[in-house]
């Protein structure tokens, strides 16, 4: 069974928390793979992911790209793992993969002051529960720290 991370975003955009967390992933040795909702979505992270710091930038691609497989980070708009990745990070909502078992983590992330993702969130966790993963909650505090509520 997977751990199954859930992230509250309350204090902080997903564009200034996905890039932190990709990098502990990547210093794990991890490969990753973004599940988005929307093709809009998928390229303002492709664009984000190569400039959001002056001095770094998160090597990717899309998963519909020829060359995916090598990509240590993939953007999806579907279940797709071109790449192997042994973590998935779901955002604005995207479903839970059929095949969540076979990751050794999903990183659900939602925005605390979107109804429709809390809502999304609330279910997810109880399919997450119901299929026998591990889960927890995390939540930042005032100063932007994580963490883990359950």
């Amino acid at each position: 069974m997977s751990e199954v991370f859930f992230y509250h975003l309350q204090r902080q955009p997903l564009e200034r928390v996905l890039p932190t967390l990709l990098e502990k992933a990547r210093a794990r040795g991890w490969r990753a793979a973004i599940q988005v909702t929307s093709e809009e979505r998928a390229a303002a992270l492709d664009d984000h992911l190569w400039s959001y710091d002056e001095q770094s930038f998160l090597a990717h691609g899309r998963a519909d790209e020829a060359e995916a497989h090598e990509h240590p980070i993939v953007i999806a708009l579907d279940f797709t793992n071109p790449n192997d990745a042994a973590i998935r990070f779901l955002v604005d909502g995207a479903a839970l993969p059929p095949d969540a078992a076979r990751y050794e983590r999903l990183m659900v992330i939602f925005d605390g002051h979107d109804d429709d993702q809390l809502a999304r969130a609330r279910t997810q966790w109880k399919e997450v529960k119901a299929a026998g993963h591990e889960a927890t909650y995390w939540q930042q505090d005032e100063n932007g720290r994580w963490g883990k509520k359950a």
